[in-house]
């Protein structure tokens, strides 16, 4: 991976519109401003609905609440995406670059901000009829409940269309593979008892009045977890997030980043790597922090020396870490804690120190390179000092500070970010440019309510799996067919173990390369983690395990939807961005093993005592910090082949955290570090240079300022 100067790239299309495309949780379609009014309006109200049933919840529980959200999102579900079929990211990997095809569609329309994509006659339909069928339960909703052991034919006709408009809906948000993989399991649900008797996965079958009653009736279904996390918790986040970005926080988080990291040769990749941690607060997105991130970084990048792919892997990467990264991880993150039955504070503990060596790892990994390909300083002559910028605006970081401290005072997490979100409100006063006039609050609110439509989409999905599961049993049968598949390899437990955890590595990465985190987790999480459970694996750590693989599909090839966004960006080859982006990001893939593995690596989720926390900690930061040398090929110096072996050896032995094998990889390291001195001294010294940045790497000075003055 060379790093080059390169130039930048005409034609290339804005920040939404490469979100519009690679993230598979975002709106895609441009309404004219009629159209975008009405859907505006309602989102906007049914934000304040959703604030104000926090305080003063629906009377009749619950699932009433769950009806009325659903009822108001799933038809804007219709208008707001196209019912087209989207060229998945895969394509892109074949191409030789994108820079062509960006430029091809901005020249095909002319004009193409213009363009306005309006739903249709039937899109309207199919909203109507979401409405009608989501109303249905609220007409008698006591009866309703009451018969889901003995549905009417009604019922089961309105069961029966919602499963339909769901699975369109998920398929105009997140593609095919989805609706597929819920179609596969009502087939299951259905036929399943087709199947030998001696089969594991056999059941007794059920027939569609069973199907569609558990589906539309009960709480294991289209109103279970999912769809109440994403009612409760994601709507408010989005809106918190809204609020943030539209105050001004996500600018501020950029142009602190850029101050604090400024003049040395490490600075462009610090800078993108602090700032994909602190905008992922305003996003929770991946692939809309690397975009976001990108159109103002990229430039830096460029002019530092970065190859377009080295750009948007260090862009992917950082952006990844947003939804690793606390006090708002992914939406997945709420699930997690619905199914432990925890606190979010709990999940965020987890949480920590895996973030803390994932960027870790990054951050070194932009300082091997930075010196082995001599990346230039880059200087903004008129750029405002941290310190000046923290104290002008460093308010913003008030209200995530509040989300932490009512959450340890024992505050639901809902409440903490409705109460952290009036106060940013509150902060926006301070800064005449960003202050939240009447227009701009209406905006947060509607873009809060409209950013979460996707993901309603993909919990309301991923209920038929649940609904399927639960009703079937078939996650413990299928976790006794995943164990006695690694039995295979042979009767010893930790090769069981082993075996079952790579294969469930390798599960979760490959479902996530075609459908969104929030359902790649919820899944696993059903028909996965039994097999975690049956070996000994505590629930935190086998949902954690899946949390981290299903959030490192987004830069896994060849998919990579973080990475593909990246180099539309940078203008890069989208298959050497991916690889690029996973040599950055390689420490989380193997982070999670450490704590499933053993049961030292429980330590890693900040669990035990403090010290066994910061001694696991220590041991595992030195495992990433060998891990990047034997990816960057420098260990104070030219690290060759030998010494770059022995730290691949120290640091899968320093991961494992058992002390035989923490002695062992500290001795490679040890060989590693001497080898690397005895070779640095065994050669003549180099001649000094007058300059010591060396020939043609001065510092250079940005002409166009990053940092307001």
């Amino acid at each position: 991976m060379g790093m080059v100067e390169a130039p930048s790239v005409p034609g290339q299309r804005t920040a939404d519109e490469l979100v519009a495309e690679f993230d598979q949780e975002r709106p895609a379609r441009k309404l004219s401003p009629v159209v975008s009014a009405a859907v505006s309006a309602v989102c906007a109200v049914l934000s304040v609905f959703v604030l104000y049933a926090i305080f003063f919840p629906v009377a009749k529980g619950g699932q009433y609440y769950l009806t009325l959200f659903l009822a108001a999102t799933l038809p804007l579900i219709f208008l707001t995406h196209r019912g087209t079929v989207r060229v998945p990211a895969l394509a892109l990997s074949w191409r030789r670059g994108y820079a062509a095809g960006a430029a091809g569609e901005a020249v095909k329309g002319a004009g193409g901000a213009a363009r306005r994509d309006d739903p249709g006659w039937f899109d309207w339909m199919l909203a109507a009829c979401a409405l009608a069928v989501c109303l249905y339960p609220l007409l008698e909703f006591d009866a309703f409940i009451e018969r889901r052991q003995l549905p009417t034919p009604l019922d089961v006709a309105m069961g029966i269309a919602v499963i339909i408009l769901v699975l369109e809906a998920c398929r105009r948000t997140t593609g095919w593979v989805l609706p597929a993989f819920c179609t596969a399991f009502l087939l299951y649900a259905y036929y399943g008892g087709l199947l030998p008797y001696q089969w594991s996965l056999a059941h007794g079958g059920f027939d569609i009045d069973a199907i569609s009653a558990h589906f539309f009736m009960s709480t294991d279904g289209v109103y279970g977890v999912p769809l109440n996390v994403a009612a409760t918790y994601i709507v408010l986040f989005t809106i918190f997030g809204a609020v943030l970005d539209i105050s001004g926080a996500g600018k501020f988080f950029i142009d602190l980043s850029f101050a604090a990291f400024r003049g040395s040769r490490s600075a462009p990749g610090r800078t993108v790597t602090a700032a994909g941690f602190l905008l992922g607060t305003v996003s929770g997105s991946g692939t809309a922090t690397a975009v976001s991130l990108g159109s103002v970084a990229w430039p830096v990048l460029r002019r530092a020396g970065y190859s377009k792919e080295a750009g948007g892997g260090v862009l992917a990467a950082a952006g990844i870490g947003a939804i690793l990264s606390p006090p708002t991880l992914g939406a997945a993150a709420f699930i997690i804690a619905e199914y432990l039955k925890t606190s979010y504070l709990t999940v965020l503990l987890y949480a920590l120190v895996p973030t803390l060596l994932y960027y870790l790892g990054i951050l070194l990994a932009v300082e091997i390179d930075a010196r082995k390909h001599q990346a230039r300083p880059v200087i903004d002559e008129e750029a405002v000092s941290a310190w000046r910028l923290l104290g002008r605006f460093g308010y913003h970081f008030l209200s995530l500070f509040m989300i932490i401290g009512f959450m340890a005072m024992g505050l639901p997490p809902f409440r903490a970010v409705v109460y952290a979100t009036a106060l940013q409100f509150l902060l926006s006063f301070l800064d005449a440019r960003h202050r939240m006039t009447p227009r701009r609050l209406y905006t947060a609110l509607a873009e809060g309510s409209r950013s979460v439509l996707p993901v309603v989409a993909t919990c309301a999905a991923a209920g038929i799996i649940v609904a399927v599961v639960t009703q079937t049993g078939l996650g413990l049968n299928l976790a006794s067919v995943i164990v006695d598949a690694a039995g295979l390899f042979g009767d010893n437990a930790t090769v069981e173990l082993v075996v079952t955890v790579i294969f469930a590595a390798l599960a979760v990465s490959v479902l996530g390369l075609a459908v969104p985190v929030t359902a790649s987790f919820i899944i696993s999480a059903v028909i996965i983690a039994p097999a975690l459970l049956s070996l000994g694996v505590s629930t935190p750590e086998a949902y954690m395990f899946i949390f981290y693989y299903a959030v490192l599909s987004e830069v896994s090839p060849p998919t990579a939807l973080a990475a593909a966004a990246a180099a539309a960006i940078t203008g890069g080859n989208p298959m050497r961005t991916m690889v690029a982006t996973w040599k950055y990001s390689l420490p989380a893939f193997l982070v999670p093993f450490a704590f499933v593995l053993t049961d030292n690596g429980s330590r890693l989720l900040g669990t035990g005592s403090l010290t066994g926390v910061l001694w696991t900690t220590a041991v595992s930061a030195l495992a990433v910090a060998a891990l990047a040398v034997a990816t960057g090929g420098r260990l104070l110096g030219p690290a060759g082949p030998l010494e770059r072996g022995l730290c691949v050896i120290a640091a899968l032995c320093l991961l494992y955290l058992e002390p035989a094998a923490i002695t062992t990889g500290l001795i490679a390291l040890a060989l590693a570090v001497g080898i690397r001195l005895v070779r640095r001294g065994q050669r003549s010294p180099a001649p000094r240079t007058t300059d010591p940045t060396g020939p043609g790497l001065q510092a250079e000075a940005v002409t166009e300022g990053h940092l307001p003055s």
